[in-house]
């Protein structure tokens, strides 16, 4: 810490070290070194940039760097993370999504705003753009053939419990009509290439959609990915009424487990390995030719060791099929053995940590019933 006497260095750090001021206010980081001198919270470095592009809210200073004067450090102490939190966070929805250190900038930008600009947590019953029940908009979305990003019309509705696209906007009939049930939905920048891009997926005939889009506002497609959650939750509400609010709450969107490249093999376990993209997303494994595909070439489901399921490093000896990548991946199952290889042993490690997370799940009686998938093979 630079400059202050050695009063205010000494009263900071007590108010620094304790508990409730060990995560970050905003994102949960452990260990945050910066904080706001308006707000009173402790931040990581990450959060500090984005409350300094609000600096009429928030003015942030570093704990290690920057002078504490006395009327700071006495605010920070009579302020801190809990109380705060208190003010900003007292009236979060049950479905909101309040994201981590993990995810991506959009996602962490207006969770910050939200709370502390536009203060939509601060009071009960609060009107919010994506608590209605339904949103309607323009959201660019992927030609599934052309690649091109062109303005579509989305409509969601709580009371029909799906989500619509038309491809024109006077259009009457909407080129796709999704239950809200079947849908999930995640945030990709770095895949989409576009720090606002959201990947919607939904179950067809018990296969996997990708629908891929953006917004040129932040807020706009956080919005939306609010607004879907939102409908879920109540949706969910009904057709499970006995179950907690958490428990919905665990059900609505999810982030995949892992995606990246690997070389996969045909079911003869002869053929090549061939380069391709996979997503695993809990017990399916998907595949695809190119990231942005929208229909996963082969799937894969991923049940539990008690059912037979396990995940080993390496490949079967006498393994016939040729491959560039040496880091290799069996997933056993049941019905037969499927071959994978990784560039790397990082990736290798971390895609047997991702199945072992799956296979060391008991399955729910859904999944289980679900697991018909194990029947889809790999085509080379």
């Amino acid at each position: 810490m630079a400059g202050g006497n050695e009063r205010s260095m000494k009263a900071l750090k007590e108010v620094w070290k304790r508990a409730e001021n060990s995560l970050c206010a905003d994102c949960g980081k452990p260990d945050p070194d910066w904080a706001s001198s308006t707000l009173g919270v402790f931040i990581c470095l990450s959060c500090s940039g984005i409350h300094r592009n609000i600096p009429s809210i928030s003015k942030v200073k570093s704990l290690k760097m920057d002078y504490w004067d006395d009327a700071q450090v006495q605010f920070l102490a009579k302020h801190g993370n809990a109380v705060t939190k208190a003010i900003y966070e007292a009236y979060i929805p049950i479905y909101y999504y309040q994201p981590t250190y993990n995810d991506c900038q959009v996602l962490r930008e207006q969770w910050i705003r939200a709370k502390y600009e536009r203060k939509e947590f601060t009071e009960p019953g609060k009107q919010l753009p994506y608590s209605d029940g339904v949103k309607e908009g323009i959201l660019w979305k992927r030609g599934r053939d052309n690649g091109q990003f062109l303005p579509r019309k989305f409509l969601l509705s709580e009371r029909e419990g799906c989500l619509k696209y038309f491809t024109k906007q006077d259009a009457k009939e909407p080129k796709i009509n999704v239950k809200i049930d079947v849908i999930n939905a995640t945030f990709q920048p770095e895949k989409i290439g576009n720090p606002n891009g959201l990947q919607i997926t939904y179950l067809k005939d018990n296969k996997t959609r990708n629908i891929f889009v953006y917004h040129e506002s932040g807020k706009e497609v956080v919005d939306w990915f609010n607004a879907i959650r939102s409908v879920q939750f109540h949706y969910l509400k009904v057709a499970f009424p006995i179950a907690s609010d958490n428990e919905i709450k665990n059900r609505l969107t999810r982030n995949f487990l892992k995606e990246g490249y690997m070389e996969k093999t045909g079911p003869k376990q002869r053929e090549a390995f061939k380069k391709r993209w996979f997503t695993l997303d809990h017990r399916r494994l998907m595949y695809f030719k190119d990231p942005l595909d929208a229909f996963a070439k082969g799937e894969v489901f991923v049940g539990s060791g008690e059912n037979g399921y396990s995940v080993q490093k390496g490949l079967p000896s006498g393994t016939q099929g040729n491959f560039s990548w040496h880091y290799g991946i069996t997933i056993v199952t049941p019905d037969r053995e499927y071959l994978f290889t990784c560039e790397t042993e990082t990736d290798q490690l971390e895609w047997i940590r991702a199945f072992t997370s799956v296979i060391n799940q008991a399955m729910t009686p859904q999944e289980y019933a679900s697991k018909c998938l194990d029947a889809v093979s790999f085509p080379s």
